[in-house]
């Protein structure tokens, strides 16, 4: 099983992409690097698809749907007349809130929010992933679903948060000591190997590293799983594992 990390982004030179695979207990980081200003995330992803003898999970770091009750009042809404309902019921996922409950960690509304244009931007690249490798790639919702390739939605500070590691100020250029730390940290599941360097370097590389380990958790089963299976079909489901 191949395991593609896609860290979003709508400007090609802020996306990061790693390839890794599961081996036992720990995650074997394979290839890892900046997909460039110019360039195409989806010629990289297609590409190692493409190039490897079986099955592959593409844990994408983005939104990959949007909220029903939005959905439900914009359709017959008219500029001017009032919305019903709540604003966090109308621009957060049930996912969105179970996360927060779960973990402390809040993810991006995708209603109300600029992640609504990486939500629209991974969209269009899975699309490309597709009409290149001439493969459907529906979404995963159990890893027998994964033949020959399927997606699923992740949140690399959320996989963080799982384990206990520091979510937040690894970003910044100058943090190399902290993305070290973090590294160190979870070296008992993530080898990186020769790859190092391209992490410590730069923190979207680093975040696609961290959705192979998303990844690995929902290939192991050890992830939050919905309640209403139906309404995360319609919104997208983020796949993260209980805090340890």
């Amino acid at each position: 099983m191949q395991i593609i990390g896609i860290d979003c982004a709508t400007d090609p030179a802020k996306i990061g992409v790693a390839r890794g695979q599961l081996r036992r207990s720990r995650v074997e980081v394979l290839a890892a690097q900046l997909v460039g200003k110019g360039g195409d995330p989806a010629d990289v992803v297609s590409q190692w698809v493409a190039a490897h003898d079986g099955p592959s999970l593409l844990a994408v770091d983005a939104p990959l749907g949007w909220p029903a009750g939005l959905g439900a009042v914009l359709a017959g809404h008219r500029a001017g007349a009032p919305l019903a309902g709540e604003a966090n019921q109308l621009f957060r996922r049930e996912t969105d809130r179970v996360v927060h409950e779960r973990l402390g960690k809040l993810p991006l509304d995708v209603g109300a929010d600029r992640i609504a244009r990486t939500a629209l931007a991974a969209l269009q690249m899975l699309q490309r992933v597709r009409l290149q490798c001439g493969l459907e790639i529906p979404m995963a919702w159990t890893p027998e679903d994964i033949a020959p390739v399927a997606a699923i939605e992740v949140y690399p500070a959320g996989t963080l948060v799982s384990r206990g590691v520091i979510s937040s100020g690894y970003k910044l250029a100058a943090d190399r000591g902290v993305r070290d730390a973090m590294l160190a940290a979870l070296a008992d599941e993530l080898v990186v190997g020769t790859h190092r360097a391209v992490l410590l370097q730069h923190a979207d590389v680093l975040d696609a590293s961290l959705c192979l380990l998303a990844g690995a958790d929902f290939l192991r089963g050890t992830v939050l799983q919905p309640d209403h299976p139906d309404r995360a079909r319609h919104e997208g489901w983020i796949w993260v594992r209980p805090p340890s």
